[in-house]
């Protein structure tokens, strides 16, 4: 009964690659997908967000015990790591902490937020069955979680839990919500604005895969491996989000996208300046894979695009599987040798 230390706000986008071998990766419809049609898989997204957000003081203590037993791995999470309220085996404590939060303006105000933003889920629900076909087609002993909509009060996105996938409606109102310029000290704009609908089922097919399927456990290697690793992860998102932007699925806006393609060759050729491409300081280069308004060292007037390790492993791993089309994505996560991937892709910044 413990929630799984996932990153809150995750950001990642792919595009797929097979168009001629010596050619640039481009589109992601030209990925090369299996027939899941036959495969039997329906998600179904549970509204715990609606019978929280209605509870009356005086059914607390009735809906506590209920809650338990409905959702007790989900339950136990939210209590004591969102909303940080109490122990539910507590229900004298939990009570008086649930009477508080009911009470609170900012409360009401936001559950009638995600009360308009989400009267119905059914468009994450359709995209959702589609993405886990894949996953289930390709990891056939993958048990299919229990898919809970909540609202944790801005603390998680997609939070993976025993059993479960959590979805933070309140982490997606869109950009132009009124309460995400209120949390700027802890939420900065450049990840507020991913915020949005459209966002549901690429976070969640993203933790899934970096929590589930093809978990990074040791961070001690290379700038290579770290870019092999996160294209592996964007490839994967290819493949299982038919519909779903190159923006969306990396987390960049268009104009940063334009800017990663255009300086393709050139970022390549500055990671081999610097001689990073096999540096194991990942306080070092970590700022190379993880969020951020702009990369400083590259562009002017802060124009870059973040995350730059990571686009460059996504093309490199794109190339890769378009000179290997015998392979599927199954056999690309068992490849473990980068430097093989590297060689093998010919790749060369485009």
């Amino acid at each position: 009964m413990y929630l799984k230390t996932l990153q809150k706000y995750l950001f990642f986008l792919i595009i797929a690659c097979f168009i001629v071998i010596i050619a640039s990766c481009s589109q992601s419809d030209t990925v090369q997908r299996p027939d899941v049609s036959k495969v039997n898989v329906t998600v179904k997204i549970e509204r715990f967000d609606q019978e929280f957000n209605t509870l009356k003081a005086d059914d607390i203590t009735r809906m506590n015990s209920q809650w338990q037993k409905e959702y007790p791995f989900f339950y136990f999470d939210y209590m004591t790591q969102m909303l940080e309220v109490g122990d539910p085996r507590d229900s004298m404590l939990l009570v008086r902490h649930l009477k508080e939060v009911l009470q609170k303006k900012d409360f009401r105000d936001l559950a009638d937020a995600v009360a308009r933003k989400y009267p119905d889920l059914r468009e994450q629900e359709k995209e959702l069955t589609q993405a886990f076909k894949y996953i289930k087609y390709y990891f056939p002993t993958y048990n299919i979680p229990r898919f809970i909509a909540f609202m944790g009060g801005f603390s998680f996105q997609t939070p993976i839990g025993e059993d479960y996938v959590g979805i933070g409606l309140d982490m997606f109102l869109g950009a132009d919500s009124k309460f995400y310029p209120a949390l700027v000290r802890s939420i900065p704009l450049y990840m507020s604005r991913r915020f949005t609908p459209e966002n549901i089922t690429p976070r969640i097919v993203e933790t899934v895969l970096r929590e589930e399927l093809l978990p990074q456990d040791n961070l001690n290697q290379n700038t290579l491996q770290h870019m092999v690793y996160n294209g592996k992860i964007l490839y994967a998102m290819d493949v299982m989000l038919e519909d779903a932007s190159d923006e969306t699925k990396i987390g960049y806006t268009t104009e940063q996208l334009a800017w990663a393609k255009k300086y393709q060759a050139d970022i390549w050729a500055w990671f081999l300046q610097e001689g990073l491409l096999y540096d194991t300081d990942y306080l070092k280069t970590q700022k190379y894979f993880t969020d951020a308004p702009f990369t400083p060292e590259l562009g002017e007037n802060n124009e870059s695009a973040p995350k730059l390790g990571s686009y460059i492993g996504w093309m490199m791993v794109r190339k890769y599987m378009a000179r290997h089309p015998e392979l599927d994505l199954l056999k690309l996560f068992q490849q473990e040798n980068a430097q093989e991937i590297l060689e093998e892709s010919k790749f060369k910044g485009k």
